[in-house]
């Protein structure tokens, strides 16, 4: 038998630790340069961390310095900016 439904690839959002669908998380990368940016395509090289696309999650990490711990460097405010704004950006389409 041929399991035709394909694979679900699942990550863990490192602010609420639960795993969810890739497609449903948002991935913050850190460069070998130390840069850290937002990876919409999930392709990018680097050190990724995972964060679900849901604006209580990005204050937490905000709050508790999460991604600072994750991806081992300093992420400015201007990360979780963006990503707040790409949260909301989200929900008003969906």
């Amino acid at each position: 038998m041929v399991n035709s439904r394909k694979k679900v690839p699942m990550r863990k959002c490192v602010a609420t630790g639960e795993m969810r669908p890739k497609k449903e998380l948002v991935r913050i990368v850190r460069s070998k340069e130390g840069d850290v940016s937002i990876d919409l395509t999930g392709k990018k090289s680097g050190r990724g961390a995972y964060l679900s696309k849901d604006k209580d999650a990005v204050q937490l990490a905000r709050k508790k310095n999460i991604l600072s711990k994750q991806l081992e460097t300093t992420v400015d405010d201007v990360i979780y900016d963006e990503l707040l704004g790409l949260v909301e950006k989200e929900n008003r389409q969906s």
